[in-house]
């Protein structure tokens, strides 16, 4: 019996959910000299290729300085979206870090970093419009992209910004026309994600003459570093870093360079049980 001890521990430690929820893997890591990061690299604006195809983006600029804070380089490993936690509890890669959103129901089978992003709703108007909040959309036209969260929210908390618009919205089938008609002036607002709302008043429409406004107020999004559960070490290196980054500075500039957004926001170490 006794001999048969190890031959069952190593049975266990070669299962890959066994080894995903109960084996620290941070000294691998570090001795590798890199971390393996997933991602979903046609995901505008957090990781996404260039026409020359160099990889760019949100994520790809702060996973990069929290690897440097770390000493480790960040290895890029583009994936099939749909196998993210697949390929995260095979070991295929270290972390899920692409605007990934931390669930309650990931939550179940992953850890999770500090949010280092909320992506709520944003109303996207000219800075020239004099409207400062939601209140000044007092009669004004809006603009919606059909099937969005967006479109989901506007109607679910219609005591946010419904009850002050004029008449009902114009709908339109991607972001692209409706931030077009906004250009125009056909329309005064644009209610879209903040990430993607963000990304466009900063770089898309190539210029300056957009601001956001409200991403706070509708319910939001916790965007997190998605880990095995077994990484606890991992966890509370990449939230040492993370913090680091917010004190000198860092996150904030990720976010005005990516997202056009004054934040330096950082979630508490304790909001997940990992």
């Amino acid at each position: 019996m006794i001999a048969l001890l190890p031959i069952s521990g190593c049975k266990k430690s070669a299962n890959p959910n066994y080894r995903a929820n109960h084996v620290d893997q941070w000294s691998r890591i570090k001795k590798s000299g890199q971390l393996n990061i997933g991602v979903d690299d046609s995901f505008v604006p957090m990781d996404f290729r260039q026409k020359n195809g160099k990889l760019v983006g949100y994520d790809v600029d702060l996973s990069r300085a929290v690897c440097k804070v770390l000493g480790l380089k960040a290895n890029f490993q583009s994936i099939d979206w749909s196998m993210k936690e697949t390929e995260l509890k095979n070991g295929t890669i270290d972390v899920i870090w692409n605007g990934y959103t931390a669930t309650p129901e990931r939550q179940k089978k992953e850890a999770f970093s500090r949010v280092y992003e909320r992506s709520g709703q944003s109303l996207v108007v000219k800075k020239n419009s004099g409207i400062n909040s939601f209140k000044d959309m007092q009669g004004k036209k809006l603009g919606l992209q059909e099937g969005s969260t967006a479109f989901t929210d506007f109607n679910k908390y219609p005591q946010l910004l419904k009850r002050y618009i004029s008449g009902s919205p114009i709908i339109y089938q991607d972001n692209n026309s409706a931030f077009m008609d906004l250009k125009a002036g056909r329309t005064q607002g644009v209610l879209a994600g903040t990430i993607y709302a963000g990304y466009y008043a900063k770089n898309l429409a190539k210029t300056n003459q957009y601001k956001l406004i409200g991403g706070d107020v509708f319910p939001q999004d916790r965007v997190a570093v998605g880990m095995r559960k077994g990484d606890r070490t991992l966890v509370r290196k990449i939230n040492y870093a993370l913090g680091v980054l917010q004190k000198d500075g860092t996150l904030r500039k990720i976010n005005e360079k990516w997202l056009g957004i004054d934040s330096n926001y950082l979630g508490s170490t304790k909001e997940f049980r990992n």
